[in-house]
C-alpha cells in the first residue's frame, strides 16, 4: 500500500495542502452513511448510529490492507463522521473494499436495524471533473492514525453516492473482520468549559482558492480558541465507565459479530467492564495495563479535529467562544466564501476501536451528544440548498 504523508500538529499542518498527497487515478473513495438519522435520533438511538459509523472504519481498515501491512502496523486513511465514514482505498484493493461495504450494509440493516448506504467512487472519475482529493494521516504513532481529507473531490464523492444510484453498492452478507474491535462503554463526557460545539465547514470555491479560504477559517478559529486546548475529553481524567454497562451498549456489542457469538461477546464486555471499574476506583494496575495511562492515551487519540473537504471539529468551549466561532462562520458565509453547520451539545460521546492493547493499538471516535455532527450537517445541507436556518441545538429542533 502506498505510504501517505503524516501530520502530527493539526493546528499547524492540517489545513496546509502541501502536507497532503494528491491521490491518482488508481485510488478510490469508499463512502458510507446512515439513512434516516432523523428517525433514529428521534427514537433515542444516536449511539447505534455512532456504533455503525465506527464499525465501517474498523472493517474498512482491515479490508483495504494486506496481511503484511496489518502485521507491520501501517495505517489506513479512514475517517469517522458521526453518522457515516469515508476511506481512501489504495490501488488493487477496491474489490476487498466493495465486499466489505456490501457486508456492512447487510449487517447494519439486518442486525442493527440501521439502514446504511454504501458506495465506491473512483478517484479518476473525480479528476475527470477537475476535482482533487488530498489525503494524509493524523498520526499518533505505532499505527494509530486517522484519515484527513482535503479538496472538493471528497465532498463531491459523498454527494454522488447519496444522489446517484450508479455509485452505490447493494447489501450482501459476508465476513466482517474488525467488527469485534468496536465498543462504546464509556459514559458521555460533560464539558468543563461550558458547551460542546460541533463545527463543519466547506468552501464554496473548488481548487486552491477554496483551500486558501479553509486555511484562513481554521486559523481564525484557532485565534478564538486554540483547538488543542479545547479537546472535549481533556486529559482523559474525566472519562468514566459504569458497571454494568448500559443495556444498549451491550446489545450493540452482542450484534457486533456472528450471531452465534453474541453471548460470549456480552459476557466478555461485562467482565472487562467490571475489571476496569475496579482498577479505576482503587487506582490499581493489572499486569502491564495501567488504566490511568489508558485514559490519557484515549484522550490523545480522539478524533475531535479532522478534515473532510474542510474542517470538522468537536470542541469544548465557553459559551462566548462558541458564539464568536458561529459569528465568524456566519460572516464568512455571508461573504459567499464558505458554507457551514454548527450544533451545540451538553456532552461528548465516545465510541472506541480497540485492537491489540498489549501492542498499544487503540483509537477513539467522538461526537456531540444526540448526533452533534449530524445536526451540524443538517444546517450545512440547508445552506447549500439556499436556505438559511439556525443551528439545531436539540433534537426537538430538527425535522426532515
Amino acid at each position: 500500500m502506498p505510504l501517505l504523508p503524516a501530520i502530527r500538529d493539526f493546528a499547524a499542518e492540517a489545513s496546509d495542502p502541501s502536507r497532503y498527497a494528491a491521490l491518482e487515478g488508481g485510488w478510490s473513495l469508499a463512502i458510507a452513511d446512515v439513512i434516516g438519522s432523523t428517525r433514529l435520533a428521534g427514537e433515542g438511538r444516536h449511539r447505534d448510529v455512532n456504533f455503525v459509523a465506527a464499525a465501517v472504519v474498523a472493517v474498512l481498515s482491515q479490508a483495504v490492507q494486506s496481511a503484511g501491512e496489518r502485521s507491520a502496523g501501517e495505517s489506513v486513511a479512514c475517517q469517522f463522521g458521526g453518522d457515516g465514514a469515508i476511506a481512501a482505498v489504495p490501488p488493487g484493493r477496491e474489490a476487498e473494499a466493495r465486499a466489505a461495504l456490501s457486508a456492512l450494509a447487510h449487517w447494519s440493516t439486518e442486525r442493527m436495524d440501521v439502514p446504511l448506504r454504501v458506495g465506491i467512487v473512483p478517484v479518476q472519475a473525480l479528476l475527470d471533473q477537475g476535482l482533487d482529493v488530498l489525503v494524509a494521516l493524523h498520526d499518533f504513532g505505532n499505527g494509530n492514525a486517522f484519515g484527513l481529507f482535503l479538496g472538493a473531490g471528497v465532498t463531491a464523492a459523498d454527494s454522488w453516492v447519496k444522489d446517484d444510484a450508479r455509485w452505490r453498492l447493494p447489501p450482501a452478507p459476508g465476513p466482517l473482520p474488525g467488527l469485534e474491535t468496536v465498543s462504546c462503554r464509556w459514559n458521555p463526557v460533560t464539558p468543563r468549559r461550558g458547551t460542546v460545539l460541533c463545527v463543519i465547514v466547506d468552501a464554496v470555491e473548488d481548487g486552491d482558492a477554496g483551500l486558501a479560504v479553509l486555511s484562513r477559517v481554521q486559523g481564525a478559529i484557532e485565534g478564538i480558541v486554540p483547538t488543542a486546548g479545547a479537546a472535549p475529553l481533556g486529559a482523559g481524567d474525566r472519562l468514566s465507565t459504569r458497571w454494568p454497562p448500559t443495556w444498549r451498549s451491550l446489545l450493540m456489542e452482542a450484534r457486533g459479530g456472528a450471531p452465534g457469538g453474541a453471548f460470549g461477546r456480552v459476557a466478555g464486555a461485562l467482565v472487562k467492564s467490571a475489571i476496569l471499574c475496579v482498577l479505576l476506583k482503587f487506582g490499581l494496575k493489572l499486569a502491564n495495563f495501567d488504566p490511568e495511562r489508558y485514559r490519557r492515551t484515549m484522550a490523545e487519540r480522539s478524533d475531535f479535529r479532522k478534515s473532510a473537504g474542510g474542517p470538522r471539529m468537536v470542541l469544548d468551549v465557553t459559551e462566548n467562544e462558541a458564539t464568536e466561532i458561529e459569528r465568524l462562520l456566519s460572516a464568512a458565509a455571508a461573504a459567499g466564501t464558505i458554507r457551514y453547520g454548527t450544533a451545540r451539545a451538553d456532552a461528548t460521546t465516545v465510541t472506541c476501536l480497540v485492537g491489540d492493547l498489549s501492542a498499544d493499538r487503540h483509537v477513539h471516535f467522538v461526537d456531540g451528544a444526540e448526533l452533534g455532527f449530524w445536526r451540524a450537517s443538517v444546517m450545512l445541507k440547508a445552506m447549500k440548498a439556499g436556505k438559511v436556518i439556525a443551528a439545531p441545538r436539540t433534537l426537538a429542533g430538527v425535522s426532515g
